[in-house]
């Protein structure tokens, strides 16, 4: 994928951390120009190294999205690099995540950054790609399709991303503009942690790792612009599949202590 990228500019969220900083590390390597912002600027410039900042392949912004101002500073700040490729991986939960436990400042707490924050952001960047075209990824979750452990206020706020998305290119595809959701399962990143229960580190080997959803965000942004994937679902193989990724901590199947989730067997064992 070296260069697949070459002459593209990415504004990508999150980029601090877990699948954001992820995503920003295979733009780089696919030859973009990456934009990554988070609340904490100088993490960003970590995950952006210094070889890249200094070359002006990558640029860190510390910024709070939640903060409307600070979104609007964002965008000014970016006119005269307007990005083509957007992706949307900021996200929060709550540990007090059951209905009963919710508060009106915890629901606002997952909905402001989780949604509002990208409708604002994208009220000002999806303009500038009318015409010549672009890429607008969001990072939902499996959570959006069926209930499961990430609580209702999760759910609704990735529901209600997947329908943002959906609509967005109903608006903007004649437009040039490719929406993407993409609805990760079960990752191993810093968010899982502020679980009730987090998972084990005997099944974290095996989650979905951010090096793979960016591999998902990295084809879909890669195609030519006469293709469009619209949303893309991605779980963890041995964990989880479509319909099954309701259980916070999965069982681990039998006969993987010695299996590397890195790569397949040359033989693989039938499982009965």
């Amino acid at each position: 994928m070296q260069d697949t990228l070459h002459g593209r500019t990415a504004l990508v969220t999150g980029a601090s951390s877990g699948i954001g900083a992820g995503i920003v590390r295979s733009l780089l390597a696919a030859g973009a120009r990456v934009h990554g912002v988070a609340r904490r600027g100088d993490l960003v410039a970590e995950i952006l190294g210094a070889e890249a900042i200094e070359a002006g392949r990558a640029v860190a912004h510390g910024a709070d999205l939640t903060d409307p101002v600070q979104v609007d500073g964002l965008c000014d700040a970016l006119e005269t690099d307007q990005p083509d490729i957007i992706v949307c991986a900021a996200g929060t939960n709550i540990t007090d995540r059951q209905f009963g436990q919710l508060t009106q400042e915890s629901w606002e707490t997952v909905r402001t950054l989780n949604l509002d924050s990208i409708v604002h952001l994208l009220r000002r960047t999806i303009p500038s790609m009318r015409g010549r075209g672009g890429d607008v990824v969001l990072i939902a979750s499996v959570s959006a399709q069926w209930p499961d452990h990430a609580g209702p206020a999760y759910a609704a706020s990735k529901a209600a991303l997947v329908a943002l998305g959906r609509g967005i290119s109903r608006d903007e595809h004649a437009a040039g503009v490719r929406v993407t959701s993409v609805l990760p399962g079960l990752v191993d990143t810093p968010l899982v942690d502020r679980r009730p229960s987090p998972p084990p580190p005997e099944l974290r080997r095996w989650c979905l790792k951010p090096e793979d959803v960016a591999a998902a965000v990295l084809t879909a942004v890669s195609l030519p612009p006469r293709a469009h994937i619209p949303e893309m679902t991605i779980v963890a193989t041995r964990l989880q599949s479509m319909g099954g990724t309701q259980t916070g901590s999965p069982d681990l199947p039998a006969g993987l202590d010695n299996r590397s989730p890195e790569r397949f067997d040359q033989k693989e064992t039938a499982y009965v």
